[in-house]
């Protein structure tokens, strides 16, 4: 907000003071949830590591513990699309970029303290229409954007591009949640990405 005289408000302390709190419930909101999963974190627990009443948590979070969940997910989700596109934009070229996010995502939301938090609990906490939803505004997004190119620049055969999009992102979803919960250990991701690579390459022949 701007003052009178041209210049930048500064925040004021209760404004200061409502966003620690609102990030430490989120910091620790997170933490909790991953180490131990939603369903087995209590209200008192949250209000208690974040050091605020349970009023504070209502009033930044009016659905209380769900909408906390659900603000710390987008920020995972966010985290996890940042870290797609930064991988994708390395590359020049739209093939490069593909099998670079395609790579990345899997690395990312199999990473611990992620998975749990979007893979398992977000598609039981919130549905798996509303999970869908935050999805498609996160990671979802840059496939599409580079689905469409590759097929506006020939790479790929005319068609439409969002049954794409939703075929290619429930095969990385999909592998993404055997990942989160095998028991194969770490070589696993390698040749899950690996499969996944050719699945995808194949795409270049259809």
């Amino acid at each position: 907000m701007a003052r009178s005289d041209g210049g930048e408000r500064r925040p004021g302390v209760r404004e200061r003071q409502r966003e620690e709190t609102r990030r430490a419930l989120l910091r620790e909101g997170r933490t909790l949830f991953a180490g131990r999963g939603y369903a087995d974190v209590g209200l008192a627990e949250l209000v208690a590591a974040a050091g605020v009443t349970k009023g504070a948590l209502y009033h930044h979070f009016p659905g209380g513990k769900t909408d906390l969940f659900r603000a710390v997910l987008d920020e995972v989700q966010q985290e996890v699309g940042a870290r797609v596109a930064a991988a994708a934009d390395v590359h020049d070229d739209e093939w490069s970029r593909l099998t670079a996010g395609c790579r990345e995502f899997l690395a990312a939301a199999t990473a611990p303290g992620i998975d749990r938090i979007m893979l398992v609990d977000g598609p039981a906490v919130l549905g798996w229409n509303a999970w869908r939803a935050m999805d498609e505004a996160a990671s979802a997004r840059h496939l599409a954007e580079s689905l469409a190119a590759l097929v506006e620049e020939g790479t790929l055969a005319p068609q439409p591009v969002p049954p794409l999009v939703h075929l290619l992102s429930g095969a990385m979803n999909e592998a993404a949640l055997w990942l989160a919960s095998s028991d194969e250990g770490p070589e696993a991701l390698e040749e899950t990405t690996a499969a996944l690579l050719r699945m995808v390459a194949a795409l270049r022949g259809a």
